[in-house]
């Protein structure tokens, strides 16, 4: 293993992509650091530590921390993230924006110029919005005209900086910079969440308890890891056949390969609509300022994870169950807009490719079709096992931390994926290397 490390730093192209992805984290997490001018951050910090959530829990393990500090970089890449997803979702809509995402490189650099005016726009929206919240609920240090502005001018300022980033470590770093700046967040939190446990449940406690403590905790984490880690690699390998066929004065074909369906097809992204749909109405009425006792304050208090598989609370796990639903059909929802099982049979026909026993064409969709269906169900059903565990232990335990099931799916896929290029790209120079020769 060390010797694979040290090859890597071996190649000066690597390296250098290494070095200018470390330099963009340390200049993340210095930003991450700088509270935005004219926010009482003290009393922003009392508040969201009285209304956490799920998905504000979430929101501030996906910043890093900047959402509860308000730094500069508060709104961090969310922005970004829900634009890409309303473009994604756009292009099924407008067979124009389709039809661009298809025209090559020209195509993909128009949905990115799109992307960004949406991210800008929806900052924008944001920054307005949480500044109003504050300025309502008495967390500004001015309530005049220039300071909200102020602050809302920060907030984008913040987003479109970091969007760049994320591209700029695209082009000249390791990996995608998204996902990048998403899992630095991630990791920069692990620590203190660690630290938070141990002193609830182990510091300070009798050696039999903490022992027990340490172990549970320490099982609990290694096994919701190993869970995601089988989850991201699981996949179901159909078989595909090409038949012969002439090119040139040659006959060729006749090859076997396979078809891989990745079980969990939807990734994270289940978790995180339903999540943000079930906390965004607690997130507004919190910033709001309600504090109603009627009919909506129990409907928050169902949607608010904060009172599931909590014992003194027995009827609202209900909502859980609700979450679940929309988690299920979120993943079938999502690989529906992105896996096109009647596209992959057209291609496959077209390259003379077909899986053996069913006939090429429709058959063959339909077959993708009900296979697709069926290790959907299977991802679903892993996914919610993974986002439930964060849930049973707050209820249970009052065990709140920011790295639940889905930070852990995010980490682990964007690690493997970045390990996977790196290793492809040692796999380039040393064939390079061997043309060379």
């Amino acid at each position: 293993m060390f010797e694979s490390v040290k090859n890597v730093f071996r190649v000066k192209e690597i390296r250098e992509k290494l070095v200018f992805t470390f330099l963009m984290m340390v200049v993340i997490r210095f930003g991450s650091q700088l509270p935005v001018p004219g926010i009482n951050s003290a009393a922003f910090a009392n508040w969201f530590n009285e209304n956490v959530g799920d998905a504000s829990n979430l929101l501030n393990a996906f910043t890093g921390g900047s959402f509860l500090n308000m730094s500069i970089l508060a709104l961090n890449i969310t922005p970004y993230i829900t634009s890409s997803i309303i473009m994604q979702l756009l292009t099924i809509a407008f067979p124009s924006l389709e039809e661009m995402q298809r025209d090559g490189e020209e195509g993909r650099k128009k949905m990115i110029k799109y992307t960004r005016w949406v991210t800008i726009g929806l900052a924008t929206l944001e920054a307005a919005a949480m500044t109003w919240g504050f300025r309502n609920n008495g967390y500004l240090m001015d309530k005049g005209i220039i300071n909200c502005l102020t602050v809302i001018a920060t907030l984008i300022a913040g987003s479109a900086f970091l969007m760049w980033i994320g591209e700029q470590i695209t082009v000249k770093g390791i990996g995608n910079g998204i996902s990048i700046v998403l899992t630095i967040n991630i990791v920069s939190r692990m620590p203190q969440d660690i630290y938070s446990l141990f002193n609830q449940f182990v510091f300070g406690k009798k050696i039999a308890f903490a022992a027990v403590a340490v172990v549970i905790i320490l099982a609990v984490i290694l096994a919701v890891t190993v869970l995601v880690i089988l989850l991201n690699d699981a996949e179901r390998r159909i078989p595909v056949q090409y038949s012969q066929k002439i090119q040139g004065r040659r006959l060729v074909g006749a090859q076997a390969s396979v078809l891989p369906l990745k079980v969990n097809t939807a990734g994270v992204m289940p978790i995180i609509f339903a999540s943000s749909l079930m906390e965004f109405p607690v997130i507004i009425s919190s910033l709001a300022g309600y504090k109603g006792t009627g009919i909506w304050s129990k409907v928050i208090r169902f949607l608010s994870s904060s009172y599931w598989c909590n014992p003194a609370y027995p009827v609202y796990t209900i909502g859980m169950f609700v979450y679940i639903a929309l988690l299920i059909f979120f993943a079938y929802f999502y690989t529906s807009i992105t896996f096109n099982p009647i596209e992959i049979a057209d291609n496959m026909k077209k390259s003379g490719g077909f899986i053996p026993g069913i006939r090429p064409g429709k058959p063959t969709s339909e077959y993708l079709n009900k296979i697709l269906n069926s290790i959907i169900f299977i991802g679903a059903i892993g996914l919610t096992i993974i986002a439930v565990i964060p849930f049973f232990f707050r209820g249970i335990f009052n065990a709140s931390v920011s790295f639940g099931g889905t930070s852990l799916i995010i980490v682990v896929s964007v690690v493997l994926e970045t390990i996977k290029q790196i290793e492809s790209m040692m796999a380039v120079r040393n064939y390079r290397g061997f043309l060379n020769e």
